[in-house]
């Protein structure tokens, strides 16, 4: 789409170029800016050209670049990751149940698709699972850290504030060695997810589940062990803030998040008792 109200562009080198005129704002893939009008819009500043990594191995774990494009990570997982690392494995489906195609995973970015915050994200998803957090620039020079499920405050609302930037997702070593599983649904074959439930256990048996999509913002719930049926139905149901649009109504949301929920479950139970047994 052309954007008629951009009249200017600029190429950030420096963290100094981040600092944004009235109109401005920064962009990475920009599939979502170029999707629609941007009225107040009149400038786009471009963090590409900022040099960040795409991916980093560190000593606390895996840190993906915001710039980082999700075909890149989908890539790097399936072919350069270390082999210990097996909750990576939940990239490729959370890629999935994004409405975009293979085109678009070329152009939008792993941080772009946090900071839109919409329900679907699938990066949030996927993030979210593997605690990760989120480093953030704020326009004083400085830095600050939240969990990537915290950012998302609610459909398309992030907790960044003006001039923030986010700069690269961290995910811990202590999540990167995790089993871990998806579940998605949605009314239409080829249409946006209307739920989706991941899920990890991790090596000392304790388990996360999460639900999004069907929820406004990251439904995060932890257990010291794999849930019974009942103690997950209703930590899922509890949830205040299933929606309705047109892709599905809160009591629907509600109800096909808990199915989802408790085939994880099941399929964790099954094989903690395969691996006992």
């Amino acid at each position: 789409m052309d954007i008629t109200s951009v009249t200017s562009y600029r190429a950030a080198r420096t963290r100094a170029d981040l600092a944004l005129a009235p109109g401005e704002v920064v962009m990475a893939g920009g599939t979502w800016l170029m999707s629609e009008l941007q009225p107040e819009t009149t400038g786009f500043v471009d963090l590409t050209t900022l040099g960040w990594p795409d991916l980093e191995i560190t000593d606390d774990g895996l840190r993906i670049g915001a710039t980082c494009t999700i075909a890149r990570l989908l890539a790097w997982v399936e072919r350069e990751a270390p082999a210990e690392w097996t909750s990576l494995a939940l990239a490729r489906p959370a890629a999935d149940a994004l409405l975009a195609s293979f085109k678009i995973w070329n152009t939008a970015t792993v941080g772009g698709n946090v900071c839109r915050a919409f329900a679907a994200g699938a990066m949030i998803a996927f993030l979210s699972t593997l605690d990760a957090t989120a480093l953030v620039w704020t326009p004083d020079g400085g830095e600050r850290r939240i969990a990537v499920a915290e950012l998302v405050v609610d459909n398309a609302a992030t907790s960044l504030a003006p001039g923030e930037v986010l700069r690269a997702l961290d995910i811990p070593l202590t999540a990167l060695t995790s089993r871990v599983a998806l579940q998605k649904i949605a009314l239409a074959e080829l249409g946006r997810s209307g739920a989706v439930v991941t899920a990890r256990v991790d090596p000392g048996g304790s388990s996360v589940f999460v639900v999004t999509a069907a929820v406004r913002r990251p439904r995060v719930l932890r257990f010291a062990r794999i849930p019974g049926a009942g103690e997950l139905r209703d930590a899922v149901a509890s949830a205040t803030d299933f929606y309705t649009d047109p892709l599905g109504s809160a009591d629907w949301r509600r109800g096909v998040s808990v199915v989802l929920a408790e085939r994880l479950r099941a399929g964790f139970a099954r094989e903690a008792h395969e691996g006992a047994a």
